[in-house]
């Protein structure tokens, strides 16, 4: 993924993962569901919000990856 400058809010990453929602699995939705009621750096913002980005059209192998990436994040 490929680096960008705008900064995204907190707001931007709750309809972004609202939109995504029905393509994560569910243990991995529930979770990230609940991590975003928590306030998060801005970096993290940003991190959440590319790796959800386009999360429906991405093939089953970045999709893995982009679930691991979302997993370290939370942890």
């Amino acid at each position: 993924m490929g680096t960008c400058n705008l900064n995204h809010s907190q707001q931007d990453i709750r309809l972004k993962f609202e939109s995504q929602k029905a393509f994560l699995p569910t243990v991995l939705s529930h979770t990230l569901d609940r991590y975003l009621e928590k306030a998060n750096s801005q970096e993290t913002l940003n991190e959440l919000f590319h790796l959800l980005k386009k999360y429906d059209l991405s093939t089953s192998e970045e999709q893995e990856s982009r679930n691991e990436k979302l997993k370290e994040i939370m942890l």
